[in-house]
């Protein structure tokens, strides 16, 4: 089976769903990962500011850190080399990457248009976000 790693930016929990402006395209992702779990596939998620060694430790996330920055994740790792950079993989590339059909998303919303904001705090109360 493939293996499929997403590395993310610094969020205030490990999947970004919390405080008051919920990003509608991590809340696909989350579904996403979500469906493929119960359906025996796993995919690891790891968060710049909770994970910080896993973004070290893998060869093609920290070369990519070191020449794009922070500011190009997240990416998408397939067997240790990176297939997409700047953004999460539509519900039709997760199918096509992963091998499995694209039916298992059905009722789940293909993609979302997002435009970012700019915050000066995840909108957590008192620091506790999860």
């Amino acid at each position: 089976m493939k293996k499929m790693q997403i590395f993310e930016p610094a969020m205030c929990c490990p999947t970004g769903l919390c405080g008051v402006g919920v990003d509608p395209e991590l809340l696909r992702v989350s579904t996403v990962l979500n469906t493929l779990k119960k359906n025996g596939v796993t995919v690891e998620r790891f968060n710049l500011s909770s994970a910080p060694q896993q973004f070290m430790s893998n060869r093609a996330v920290n070369h990519f850190i070191n020449t794009k920055g922070v500011d190009g994740l997240p990416v998408t790792v397939l067997d240790g080399e990176i297939v997409i950079a700047g953004r999460y993989p539509s519900n039709e590339e997760f199918a096509n990457l992963l091998g499995v059909p694209e039916t298992l998303f059905d009722g789940k919303p293909k993609t979302v248009k997002v435009t970012p904001r700019r915050s000066d705090g995840c909108g957590c109360s008192g620091g506790k976000c999860c």
